[in-house]
């Protein structure tokens, strides 16, 4: 039976990330990049595609300790009745080979330990070839190769089962090391396992002692950021939206995706949430990631690319993994890559807006770039899209979408009345106006009074709690009230909120049958709107519900399933967590960082 979603800790190494259960079990690792194939992928399906079980003989019960304080390093504590171990695992800081250590320490007693090592690449399909010299095990299989060493000898069988047992007494330590490598790289050295843990939990510690947030959830916000570090792809800067695949929206479902990318829509959000907590550095590779990936024809845009900027992101299905629960297909990549959606160009103005705002030092490429995209856009922002949802049915003319172009013009004037940047700003505030003005004629509704999820339609869209976000309305004006209101009658379901209401038309709107929980991003979304409209206790009172959602390292995926109560979801979502960001910063100031994004209104 396959763990619960909440059941798994992530630790990484800022290229890639590993799901660690609470019973020790290393079920998910993807190898040498988090967007790679995966060389343990048990997590969807069985200890055969792959997995590093490490666990006391005859069973034990086991009580996760958590990280410790503000780092990746990971503690779970194992009881039998021969005494107590504690298994530490961590991906060192790379810098060379990625790697995974686990170190066992005895706590109480004498505890008999085996520790068992399937090696399965690309997502289970391909058993490696064994070598062995007595010291050392090298599992091989085409371009991958993978040693795992430390300070007990492993054994294989035929059936490619690497396997250990030995015994940990009070006060002993066994370190054990997984490192990949690729084709003609010289195996990596050994290392002082113990000593390289601690230089992982000093790195960790540093960099999230820059932190400025000194706020009652600061906890949550750390521990928030240190999940988006973790899903960071280094060497480029870009940030992977999720450290997984497949996991179903849906249990049991077909709703399962592929988030090992970079969403454009990701970018405004991510950026905003680094640059309020102090993280600069950060925030300006984001968005030199972000100018490498759009170089190029703006009609050829993306909503998302790569980790290192990658454009080809071909979907297809993998038959031989049964998926989590039985959530099939299993995919990799992602077919949302080739549509349009107008949205991505005002968050991709927007973030550019955003770091110029926030003192980052501007790049000479990135107005130029901006104002090849309005160019673009103001050809084609009347043009219907996929929208926000990544809608697999036919295109409409979305809301959301038509008041993030309106964002993408909104930017372009201010960069030219804020920042004295060239441009024909009389000629964009007359297209910002138009578009003001459609949006209002055009997607909001005077009978029911909300807005709309797509011209002509009659139900409400999670993506309109963003509409005070990016200024296009405040959150007092009559008519976002009316829409938060519309929202809460018809898509709250226990307190959270849907994305737009699923019923038996769902499929004529998105192309998939109707099922998936509550998304996480879109609750948080409400909850801003409760604090700009002044309403504090109900959007302090939402808040907290969510935080109570976070699993007991304090990671959330993507949605919740009321019914069920369990998280669903790709984990760890990065959308989730920079909303949580979000709306503490919200909690904290009266006016909120939402405020400060836009022009409100269409003048």
């Amino acid at each position: 039976m396959s763990l619960r979603i909440e059941d798994y800790a992530l630790i990484g190494d800022t290229q890639t990330a590993a799901l660690v259960g609470h019973n020790g079990s290393l079920d998910w690792l993807c190898l040498p990049r988090i967007d790679s194939g995966a060389c343990f992928a048990a997590l969807l399906g069985d200890p055969d595609h792959g997995q590093w079980t490490l666990a006391p003989l005859g069973g034990a019960r086991t009580t996760r300790r958590g990280y410790r304080d503000d780092t990746l390093v990971l503690e779970t504590e194992l009881v039998n009745d021969e005494g107590t171990v504690r298994i530490v695992d961590c991906m060192p800081i790379r810098h060379d080979h990625p790697r995974v250590l686990r170190v066992v320490e005895g706590v109480r007693g004498r505890v008999r330990m085996r520790s068992d090592v399937r090696v399965r690449f690309e997502y289970g399909h391909d058993r490696p070839w064994i070598r062995t010299d007595g010291e050392r095990i090298r599992a091989i299989a085409g371009p991958h190769a993978v040693v795992l060493d430390g300070d007990v000898p492993h054994r294989a069988d035929e059936h490619a089962v690497c396997s250990a047992e030995f015994t940990v007494g009070e006060g002993d330590r066994v370190g054990l090391r997984l490192a990949w490598t690729g084709p003609r790289q010289a195996e990596p050295e050994p290392v002082d396992i113990a000593g390289t843990v601690r230089a992982t939990e000093r790195w960790w510690r540093d960099w999230a002692g820059r932190c400025t947030y000194r706020g009652e959830y600061r906890d949550a916000v750390v521990r928030s950021l240190i999940a988006l570090k973790a899903l960071a792809y280094s060497p480029s800067g870009g940030i992977a939206a999720a450290a997984t695949t497949s996991l179903p929206e849906q249990l049991g479902g077909v709703r399962n995706w592929d988030y090992r990318f970079c969403w454009i829509r990701d970018a405004t959000f991510t950026l905003m949430a680094l640059l309020e907590a102090g993280y600069e550095r950060e925030a300006r590779d984001w968005r030199e990631w972000m100018l490498r990936a759009m170089a190029g024809a703006p009609g050829q845009m993306q909503i998302m690319y790569g980790v290192d900027g990658e454009r080809r992101l071909t979907e297809s299905e993998l038959p031989w993994l049964p998926g989590y629960a039985g959530s099939r297909p299993v995919r990799i990549g992602n077919a949302a890559s080739a549509q349009f959606q107008l949205d991505v160009y005002g968050e991709l103005m927007d973030a550019l807006h955003q770091a110029r705002t926030h003192g980052i030092p501007p790049d000479p490429d990135a107005w130029q770039l901006q104002r090849t995209l309005l160019d673009f856009l103001e050809s084609h922002w009347d043009d219907p899209d996929n929208g926000i949802w990544e809608m697999r049915g036919p295109r409409r003319h979305f809301t959301h979408s038509k008041v993030m172009a309106w964002a993408a013009v909104d930017r372009a004037v201010q960069g030219v009345e804020r920042f004295g940047l060239g441009g024909p700003a009389d000629r964009w505030k007359a297209l910002r106006h138009d578009i003001f003005t459609q949006v209002c004629d055009q997607g909001f509704d005077t009978a029911r009074n909300t807005f709309t999820q797509y011209y002509g339609g009659s139900g409400p869209d999670a993506s309109l709690l963003l509409i005070p976000a990016v200024g296009f309305l405040p959150a007092g004006d009559p008519r976002m009230r009316g829409t938060v209101d519309a929202i809460e009658r018809h898509l709250v379901q226990d307190g959270f909120v849907q994305r737009y209401t699923m019923n038996e038309r769902t499929e004529e709107l998105d192309g998939l049958p109707p099922g998936e929980g509550a998304f996480l991003p879109c609750t948080f979304w409400l909850a801003d709107n409760y604090i700009l409209q002044g309403r504090h206790d109900e959007g302090r009172h939402l808040f907290e519900r969510l935080l109570a959602l976070r699993n007991d390292v304090g990671l959330l995926s993507e949605e919740y399933d009321t019914g069920a109560q369990r998280l669903v979801g790709n984990v760890p979502q990065a959308f989730s967590h920079v909303a949580l960001i979000d709306t503490a910063l919200n909690l904290q100031s009266e006016d909120g960082p939402a405020r400060r994004r836009g022009s409100q209104g269409p003048g």
